[in-house]
């Protein structure tokens, strides 16, 4: 009777044990879910701004150059924020940082569509690079804080959802266009959405402040790490990849491709595809082989895609090239955010400033690079340079030892 009694209590304890667990697993997935929505919430602002650009030069009567200029308030706007992010991510939390800073982007984005003249929409441009800036580095150290407990790597799928938001942000675009609805209602709707996420899932974001006030102080005017600068030079590489694939795909396939019509689109579509495949099948690969191995391979993908593209420029060769680029590029930014988020000593808010810091220059930088080579020596040329950078990537990453 004694050992029935035992083996009764010792049964009783194992399902709560395995009760313990399931609940614990599923609060841990809702965690993911929430910090997920503020990830697709930031990529489908951006998408839905960037499906209606046409429609807004159109209203405003504005020149390609009136266009380009006033475009550039976004990344001037990214800039000015880029110093105090991780700052104020550390001194406030990023729970409270994302939340605020993802429903300023959603007022700005609706905002934006009631602008009636050119200096209104550089300044809604500005206000909104600046707040898109603040939620990346909040939500990249939620993503991190989730990563630890999970206990696996889980950020490249993070950075899926952003693609996947993308995606979704074009697709209700063309339904927009479809019932003639202004830039203003098509954001406004997409705006409520956005605060309807935040309002679902802000009481799962992980709560956490990293140092105190006296330690903030205190490394103020301490020196840049170096691994966190070396980090930064390798999504330097990535992402002026990334940023001649978003502004010069079309031209690349209009011009050196000679794609007809509609198939223009082919490349941009084929590389935004891959790059949101890779992130969802990252965080399996790099488990599997490691960072190293994952990030040296994606160097080669990138240059072999670009290489492919330039000497064969035809349809199919181009198309499969442009697909190797996003592979190769989308698993290598979340990969760099989530090494410097662990970063011994540094907050991670402050960490992935930083690398994101240098990153961005890439992107900002990488286009314009490649207009004016292109100018002195053809698009084939400005590519090809271009394709140098995935070799160089696969060379640093084999003198960092954080990705080993």
């Amino acid at each position: 009777m004694i050992r029935l009694n035992f083996i009764g209590n010792f049964s009783a304890q194992g399902k709560i044990k395995k009760s313990f667990r399931k609940a614990k697993q599923s609060y841990l997935l809702r965690i993911r879910w929430a910090v997920s929505s503020f990830y697709f919430g930031m990529g489908l602002c951006f998408a839905t701004w960037a499906s209606r650009i046409p429609d807004i030069k159109l209203a405003l009567d504005l020149s390609p150059a009136d266009l380009g200029s006033i475009l550039l308030a976004l990344p001037l706007g990214q800039l000015t924020m880029m110093p105090f992010s991780g700052k104020l991510v550390t001194r406030y939390g990023s729970h409270r940082l994302i939340v605020f800073s993802l429903i300023m982007y959603a007022v700005c984005l609706s905002n934006m569509g009631l602008a009636t003249n050119a200096w209104q929409l550089a300044l809604g441009l500005y206000l909104f690079g600046l707040f898109g800036n603040m939620n990346n580095i909040g939500v990249n150290t939620q993503g991190v804080y989730t990563e630890r407990l999970f206990n696996k790597n889980i950020m490249s799928s993070f950075h899926g959802v952003w693609s996947f938001a993308g995606f979704t942000g074009a697709l209700i675009g063309i339904g927009m266009l479809a019932f003639k609805m202004t830039p203003y209602q098509h954001f406004l709707v997409v705006a409520v959405i956005v605060l309807l996420l935040v309002g679902l899932n802000y009481k799962f974001l992980i709560k956490a402040k990293e140092t105190s006030k006296g330690d903030e102080k205190k490394k103020l005017f301490t020196k840049p790490d170096p691994a966190l600068l070396w980090l930064g030079i390798i999504g330097f590489g990535c992402m002026a990849s990334e940023g001649i694939m978003f502004d010069w795909s079309g031209v690349y396939f209009e011009e050196i491709v000679k794609a007809p019509g509609p198939l223009i689109v082919l490349g941009y579509t084929s590389f935004m595809i891959m790059m949101a495949t890779g992130r969802f099948l990252g965080d399996g690969l790099i488990t599997k082989f490691g960072r190293k191995n994952v990030i040296q391979i994606s160097g080669f993908m990138i240059s072999t895609g670009l290489f492919m593209a330039v000497f064969f420029p035809f349809l199919i060769p181009a198309t499969v090239g442009f697909m190797l680029v996003g592979l190769g590029v989308s698993t290598i930014v979340p990969t760099l955010y989530s090494v410097a988020g662990k970063t011994p000593n540094i907050p991670p808010g402050e960490a992935i400033a930083m690398v994101t810091s240098v990153s961005f220059l890439g992107f900002l930088m990488g286009p314009p690079v490649i207009g004016y080579i292109a100018e002195l020596f053809g698009l084939r040329f400005s590519f090809a340079f271009i394709g140098i950078f995935g070799l160089i990537i696969a060379f640093l990453v084999s003198r960092i030892k954080a990705l080993r």
